[in-house]
């Protein structure tokens, strides 16, 4: 009778390296075909707005600050939707008992995930600033005007890091729903009707105008794209109103994430 050998599983090893974790998110993002495009759409869109600057905007109004509104417009609506895929696919696509059986350590790569989202969208903000300055050179040349570089080093800084919280919401949305379409839906609402309501509740409320910069995210995140910089109080509202809205419900996911069972 033979007996069977027992391998010890040896514990000191580190794991899989947070570093490598990270070039297979950004490896899955390109991966798909869907992914592919979407990443793409990006450079194409922001290609359009540029364009559409150049040929429809008035001459007084060719500056630097046109052509990053014009791409900053999609970039908004698109660098949500990457992070809420780069999350839900494990569980829209039934790929997350493969991801977590070969990498027990679910935070690791929800850290990795996130990682490779804000890499993503700080990149795709600075291609969408060079498609911007290209589009001022262009569109003051053929509109017979000066350049005007009206944004200054800190205001972009400024407004990549609004992208990076608008990021940061469609990922919270991805750990917390699990779903892509719930999620993307989600985003909507949040995005676009809360808003909504949380101004009229400012219009026909009097009291309720003054406490609207503390409690309403999306409001107080104004300041950083109306290209001035935000003042120290601004800065408080804008912490205090993602507490409720997007720190404590991302930390809520995560731990969910961390506790779920993986079908």
């Amino acid at each position: 009778m033979s007996s069977a050998t027992v391998e010890k599983i040896d514990t000191a090893k580190p794991g899989v390296p947070l570093g490598r974790l990270v070039k297979v998110e950004l490896r899955k993002m390109f991966d798909t075909r869907s992914g592919f495009w979407l990443m793409m759409s990006i450079g194409i869109l922001a290609a359009l707005a540029t364009l559409g600057v150049i040929l429809f905007a008035p001459d007084d109004i060719i500056s630097y600050n046109s052509f990053g509104t014009a791409v900053g417009v999609p970039m908004a609506i698109l660098l949500p939707v990457i992070a809420i895929l780069s999350v839900t696919g494990e569980w829209s696509q039934r790929t997350g008992l493969i991801t977590f059986t070969l990498v027990p350590h679910r935070g690791q790569v929800i850290w990795a995930k996130l990682i490779a989202s804000v890499l993503v969208g700080v990149v795709s903000m600075f291609i969408a600033f060079a498609i911007g300055a290209l589009g001022n050179v262009v569109g003051a040349a053929v509109n017979g005007v000066s350049t005007d570089w009206d944004v200054s080093l800190r205001q972009m800084f400024v407004i990549i890091f609004a992208n990076v919280l608008g990021l940061l919401v469609g990922f919270m949305l991805g750990v917390l729903i699990r779903n892509t379409p719930g999620a993307i839906v989600g985003y909507f609402v949040y995005s676009f009707v809360l808003p909504g309501i949380f101004g009229a509740l400012a219009a026909f409320v009097g009291w309720f105008k003054d406490l609207q910069p503390w409690v309403d995210f999306g409001f107080a995140q104004t300041p950083l794209f109306d290209g001035s910089s935000p003042t120290a109080e601004q800065w408080a509202q804008l912490g205090v109103s993602s507490l409720p809205w997007l720190v404590i419900p991302l930390a809520f996911g995560i731990w969910s994430v961390l506790r779920s069972e993986v079908k």
